[in-house]
């Protein structure tokens, strides 16, 4: 039985052909980028060029050097954070964090970092501007916020938090692994926006993107050779070479260049239709309650059934054949805000390779194991 993958919030599995074309002629024709004048180096070269232009297309930046290529969201997130939260200062979050971000702050509260988490209700975008402008004081020096939750979907108001930010001269991360792809990102806008290349991007795995707005400036996480300036013992002050020490993954940019080209060729936002057939079928079913709004929800679509725990639930739909996740998703506190953290969720998440019959399927799925657990 032909597994149908749903789990797309996670990674995509199945890629555009060009994008496994791609891989595949970098991997036979890539070099190192930066180390020698030969033709191999310089394919590696154009190809993380490539790259870097076909995301400054996407996310309407003005210049390539400002897209970093990082291993992946986290990769990203932590470059970003460990750069700007001081020591003694207060870095606000919301109640929706990944723990890419929260980790990452956590280890930096022996240094005197401070870490205020603002909950608010689920799919309630002015709770969560107002609890950002009320908690920022003298004392923030920092504000990261997910753009979409990895849990439940949520729309969070990052322009409207960020207009906030910059009247008062706080930097902002935005964690954008739920929505590029899904969502317009600006990479011209105030926010540091920090993003995966296997999910809505199409991209391979330990892919991502760190896009810095103009005038941003970031310490390297890692040191080490960047192909040039090797006389020199500090990473150099340019982009993109300072936040990149080490040889790239020319192959994965490349497939990340095919994803993105392929999004900006067919369109952002392809699964939307099928979202909205699995939560309406979904929410008629008895015994099953849905995480979802109306108004400001993309990508993800979390459920729970009454008497399964969401990992139950998850084992029982792989056994019909379909992948879902089920349990925290690396994401407690978007639980602990939500009320869910005792039973998690169950989530799925399509794709462009995800049709109609798909999302029936689900429906199917879950109508017979909720009618089983209400027997």
């Amino acid at each position: 039985m032909p597994m149908i993958y749903l789990d797309n919030a996670a990674t995509t599995l199945q890629k555009p052909p060009e994008v496994t074309a791609a891989v595949r002629r970098a991997l036979e024709t890539c070099g190192g980028a930066g180390r020698g004048g030969h033709a191999a180096a310089q394919r590696a070269a154009e190809v993380l060029f490539d790259c870097r232009e076909a995301a400054a297309q996407l996310f309407d930046m003005s210049g390539p050097e400002r897209v970093i290529l990082t291993c992946n969201a986290t990769h990203a997130l932590n470059i970003a954070i460990k750069s700007l939260a001081k020591p003694g200062k207060t870095v606000l979050i919301s109640g929706y964090e990944h723990n890419a971000v929260v980790r990452p702050l956590r280890s930096l509260a022996e240094a005197g970092v401070k870490t205020v988490s603002l909950p608010t209700p689920l799919f309630d975008q002015e709770a969560a501007v107002k609890r950002f402008e009320e908690a920022m004081d003298d004392n923030v020096c920092l504000v990261v916020c997910i753009h979409v939750s990895n849990v439940f979907g949520f729309v969070l108001p990052v322009e409207r938090i960020a207009e906030l930010c910059r009247a008062r001269g706080v930097p902002m991360i935005v964690d954008a692994s739920q929505s590029a792809g899904l969502l317009p990102v600006n990479g011209d806008l105030y926010p540091y926006w920090c993003l995966p290349g296997h999910k809505s991007l199409y991209g391979p795995q330990g892919t991502g993107l760190l896009l810095i707005p103009p005038g941003g400036e970031l310490e390297p996480l890692m040191e080490g050779g960047t192909g040039g300036d090797s006389r020199k013992p500090h990473m150099p002050e340019y982009l993109p070479d300072r936040l990149e020490a080490g040889t790239h993954n020319a192959p994965g940019a490349a497939g990340l260049a095919a994803g993105i080209r392929f999004v900006i060729k067919n369109g952002m936002d392809q699964p939307s239709p099928l979202t909205r057939q699995a939560v309406e079928e979904l929410s008629a079913i008895r015994g099953v309650r849905m995480y979802y709004g109306s108004c400001c929800h993309k990508g993800p679509v979390s459920f729970t059934v009454e008497g399964k725990d969401s990992e139950t639930v998850a084992s029982l739909l792989s056994d019909r054949g379909i992948a879902v996740r089920g349990g925290l998703h690396c994401a407690p506190l978007a639980h602990e805000t939500a009320g869910t953290d005792a039973t998690g969720t169950s989530r799925a998440a399509f794709s462009h390779a995800n049709t109609a019959r798909d999302a029936a399927a689900l429906v199917r799925a879950v109508r017979e194991i909720a009618d089983r657990a209400l027997a």
